[in-house]
């Protein structure tokens, strides 16, 4: 783990080394070095301080005095400072809803996490774009972006290389990576993405001048200084929700999406096809009267991806490869120029897998939680299962996911019960905490603190607290 950890710290600016500057913490990776943690908390149980918040599904970022949070309420979106040691709210900036978009049930106007570069904060919000403060508040630039076509809103966080932003914006139509120069504001690239449909991971990198993005179908490598892709590797399934984890010259996928499971395929005649069979007035498109296929009509939402009322070529091929899609656990060796399909992946795995908690990788174990509280450890070289069980006592839907801190994994449930589990081939299970309050948040590990925000609070915990 120290190793992994020496070589993501390389990753990043110097201000950032001793942080934890975005989601998941250094290159989003869920790990950190802290030990001397609480086995046993909650909210009257070794707590240092709590915060009341707005409510929000981001979870909270750090630069040397400061915590960074967004949150949201029927007029506003916020970005929020708290002191780093107390907790107390240092400053609070929102910004109107202008428009209030369509947002999965379990996502939120907040998901996305801020990321800061030691000293200023960046966030984006699905309904409003980028914006970036100072470390007194006090706004340095804004990019309105949007609005996304993307039903289920947005979810991917900003993060940053060197001088520049990065930031993925996947939808059902019109999706495009940006390249943003961090101090001004300005765009230094866009790659336009029309082969992908909604999407939710957030970029990682693979050194200084490499971003790695896992979107429908494909993983991508782009160059972090002109947008231009490198190399990619196919074969992955139709919507990526969590965030891939990278260690010892592989980064490691996880993709799941409905009907999209080992079976469950379906071979999808071509587009000429289909007009040729349904396209009763020759316009060279699919109205939904024209269908007399009830299991596509079903789907129409689904199918007519730019919501013009027909489908077009685009959404018909879209929809081929959707049915064609596996749901996998993907070990994908880095490295290469152009299709990489064929020679660098690894190994695949498809049973047991989550839905939207990213994986995490640990001492070459690579750990997955997924919903009813099912955490399997699988062998990263082999993809071989070495323990699979359920989390007893956290039963339920999972969204925040799991962060190895020291050796312990701590995985936590939608109805905020947080399992601490000491890692390893025969994991165990070693305390099951309960905070009485929602979670989706992933939590952060600084300081010998926990850091945990619930759908009401910031808690920090500490050992003995008073």
């Amino acid at each position: 783990m120290r190793r992994q950890l020496l070589l993501l710290l390389t990753l990043l600016p110097a201000a950032m080394a001793n942080d934890w500057p975005q989601f998941r913490g250094p290159n989003s990776t869920g790990l950190s070095p802290e030990s001397n943690l609480p086995l046993v908390f909650s909210p009257t149980q070794n707590v240092v301080w709590k915060t009341p918040l707005p409510p929000g599904h981001s979870s909270p970022v750090f630069s040397k005095s400061q915590i960074f949070l967004t949150g949201y309420d029927d007029k506003a979106l916020y970005i929020i400072s708290l002191d780093r040691k107390s907790g107390a709210e240092r400053w609070r900036r929102s910004l109107p809803r202008a428009r209030h978009d369509e947002f999965h049930k379990q996502n939120s106007p907040a998901s996305p996490s801020a990321v800061t570069d030691g000293q200023n904060v960046y966030a984006f919000f699905t309904e409003f774009g980028l914006i970036s403060y100072d470390a007194a508040g006090k706004e340095r630039w804004r990019l309105p972006l949007g609005p996304f076509n993307n039903p289920f809103g947005m979810g991917a966080s900003p993060v940053l290389s060197g001088n520049t932003l990065l930031m993925l914006c996947d939808a059902e139509s019109g999706s495009f990576f940006l390249g943003i120069n961090k101090d001004t504001g300005k765009q230094k690239w866009r790659r336009d993405r029309p082969d992908v449909a909604r999407g939710f991971a957030t970029p990682v990198l693979n050194g200084p001048n490499e971003v790695l993005v896992a979107g429908s179908y494909q993983l991508i490598s782009y160059s972090v200084s002109t947008g231009e892709p490198i190399w990619w590797v196919g074969g992955l399934t139709w919507q990526l929700k969590p965030t891939p984890v990278l260690g010892d010259g592989v980064v490691y996928v996880l993709g799941w999406a409905g009907n999209s499971d080992t079976g469950q395929q379906e071979d999808v005649p071509p587009f000429s096809e289909a007009l040729a069979k349904w396209d009763s007035n020759k316009d060279g498109k699919l109205a939904q009267a024209e269908i007399l296929d009830p299991r596509l009509t079903k789907e129409w939402a689904a199918m007519d991806l730019d919501r013009t009322g027909a489908m077009e070529e685009r959404d018909w091929k879209m929809y081929q490869t959707r049915r064609q899609a596996v749901n996998s656990v993907s070990a994908i060796k880095l490295g290469g120029r152009g299709d990489m399909t064929a020679t660098n992946v690894l190994w695949r795995y498809h049973k047991s897998l989550p839905n939207t908690p990213s994986p995490v990788l640990h001492n070459g174990i690579v750990y997955l939680v997924k919903e009813s509280g099912i955490l399997t450890a699988l062998n990263a070289k082999t993809g071989e299962v070495l323990k699979q069980g359920r989390l007893t006592g956290a039963p339920g839907d999972y969204y925040a996911s799991p962060v190895v801190a020291g050796d312990k994994l701590y995985a936590i449930s939608q109805e905020g019960k947080v399992v601490v589990v000491q890692t390893g081939a025969d994991w165990q299970i070693l305390q099951v905490n309960t905070m009485n309050e929602a979670v989706n948040s992933t939590p952060a590990f600084l300081d010998g603190r926990i850091f945990l925000r619930t759908h009401e609070n910031l808690y920090c915990f500490a050992k003995e607290a008073k």
